[in-house]
């Protein structure tokens, strides 16, 4: 096959010529060397119902996303809250898994530590790595006050004091009596804390930071984004005390073996010492699983910030494509922009490796304090970009695929009006082998797939943010006389689109819109 397809190469476009010749050695590979591609799944948005039911209903969706493509699903917060009816930000307890009978519940919002056992279960017969969110920053819900020195910090210069040192009452005593000492024998107290935002002694809301011996103050390997940003919400931990750190690591290797989870995602990583992110991961790698997965959550739109981040943790962890997100709301709300901008100034553009490339997740979706609005319109576009390109590793959103709950009274709209499972099923059976761009017009780009030794289809997608248009895109000469077709269009109805023998279709699509076309 390999020098009959040679001989139907066109003597011009050399560039092509190579392009062809590189993805017939592709295709020669052995189909065993041709891992499927990875999604990660985000399995919760922020209106969840709180009826302790989310755990079984993620574990009767499994199957339906393991066909879709998903291998990898992201966990919620599910330890124990201060509110068991919260989404677990607000953590008490990292032991207690909806076990025991705490602050007021036994259950987390998500369900019972047992119907979390039968999740897990699904998952690994399934063979659906599972990615816990982490909290490790703070903890709330403290079931005492404690008298403690503190100083007073500008909230908008937190390594700046705006106050003498005063003793205030702090909420830091956290005893988990329901829990006992099963687990964990730590019991948390006011020197395990380094700062806090309430006085209950004069009833006072401000930002306190607590005084130590030898005055150490925050965390200094944090952002610098107001000043010193250790402090972010609750009763920040001291990272630095020696219990402390081995109370949290010994609770990444016990939680890793309990549930046999394939990674983590670390929440508010711009808030906690980056050093200690380091040896958390390393512990868990060391002691449970060597290629545990870890997204490092440091919410920047400013790329440098993120690399930085990433060199900080010797690139031992993936982060979020913030300007990602960023690109695709701007464009989207910008009549006529430019679409080859898109991928400027982002994670997933100069460390595609370590980029985790969403559309919304549950901290974006409309009413939440990052809510970053893209147009409905373009949404289908945006996550063509993210699922059917090669680089970075996308995550599909719940309130997305499902769609969110928050003040709906009718049943819920899943975004896309509906096509965004043709485009996951795409990447599962199409989005493959090496890849071309058309990045040509300012507001018509396209780019195309050429297969590999497993998927040899292909496909080719073209997206416009203005007026109908076309593009001529070459596909080989081994897909001469194919006939392909819009998988986005009810069947039957799509343009089709001949390639000639040259290797080459004039692929057309509609005004603000997307086609995505395989052969027949």
């Amino acid at each position: 096959m390999s020098s009959l397809l040679s001989c139907c190469l066109p003597r011009r476009d050399s560039k092509e010529q190579k392009k062809w010749k590189a993805i017939e050695e592709l295709h020669t590979l052995p189909s065993w060397n041709t891992p499927e591609n990875t999604l990660l799944f985000q399995g919760f948005e922020w209106h969840v119902p709180a009826d302790g039911k989310h755990w079984a209903r993620l574990r009767r969706a499994l199957p339906a996303l393991k066909s879709l493509g998903v291998d990898q699903v992201w966990l919620p917060p599910g330890c124990k809250g201060m509110d068991p009816n919260g989404n677990g930000y607000d953590i008490y307890d990292l032991y207690d898994l909806g076990e025991f009978e705490q602050k007021g519940c036994r259950r987390t919002k998500f369900g019972s530590k047992e119907e979390l056992r039968e999740l897990v279960d699904e998952a690994k017969a399934l063979g659906v790595r599972l990615i816990w969110d982490a909290v490790l920053n703070h903890k709330a819900g403290a079931d005492a006050v404690e008298a403690c020195r503190a100083v007073k910090v500008d909230p908008e210069r937190r390594n700046a004091e705006i106050s003498t040192p005063v003793e205030i009452d702090a909420w830091v005593g956290f005893e988990f009596e329901g829990r006992g000492e099963q687990y964990s024998s730590m019991k948390y107290h006011a020197e395990h804390f380094s700062g806090v935002d309430w006085d209950d002694k004069s009833r006072d809301n401000a930002i306190y930071r607590i005084l130590k011996p030898g005055g150490k103050g925050w965390a200094e390997d944090v952002s610098h984004e107001k000043g010193n940003y250790d402090y972010l919400m609750f009763a920040d931990l001291d990272l630095s005390h020696p219990k402390v750190r081995q109370d949290l690591l010994d609770w990444g290797s016990w939680i890793t073996k309990q549930l046999s989870l394939g990674g983590m995602r670390l929440d508010a990583a711009k808030h906690f010492s980056t050093g200690f992110q380091r040896a958390f991961v390393e512990h868990v790698r060391s002691t449970v699983s060597p290629d545990f997965f870890v997204i490092g959550e440091y919410w920047s739109g400013n790329v440098k910030d993120l690399v930085g981040y990433l060199d900080d943790m010797q690139y031992k962890v993936a982060a979020y494509d913030v300007p990602l997100v960023e690109n695709f709301s701007k464009i989207s709300r910008t009549r006529g922009a430019d679409l080859r901008r898109v991928f400027d100034g982002t994670l997933v553009q100069c460390k595609p490796g370590h980029a985790v490339t969403i559309v919304t997740n549950h901290d974006t979706q409309p009413g939440q304090m990052m809510d970053t609005p893209i147009a409905p319109s373009f949404k289908l576009l945006a996550y063509a970009l993210i699922l059917l390109r090669q680089e970075g590793t996308p995550c599909l959103f719940y309130g997305d695929l499902y769609g969110i709950r928050a003040n709906v009274k009718n049943p819920l709209t899943p975004a896309c009006k509906g096509k965004l499972p043709i485009l996951v099923r795409a990447r599962k059976h199409f989005a493959y082998g090496e890849q071309q761009d058309y990045f040509d017009a300012p507001n018509c780009i396209g780019f195309v797939r050429y297969g590999n030794a497993r998927h040899r289809s292909g496909l080719a997608c073209l997206m416009s943010n203005a007026g109908p248009a076309k593009k001529r895109m070459y596909l080989g000469p081994g897909h001469g006389g194919e006939v392909w077709t819009d998988i986005l269009q009810p069947e039957g109805q799509g343009p089709n689109v001949v390639i000639n023998d040259r290797g080459y279709g004039e692929f057309p699509v509609e005004a603000t819109s997307l086609c995505l076309d395989h052969a027949n």
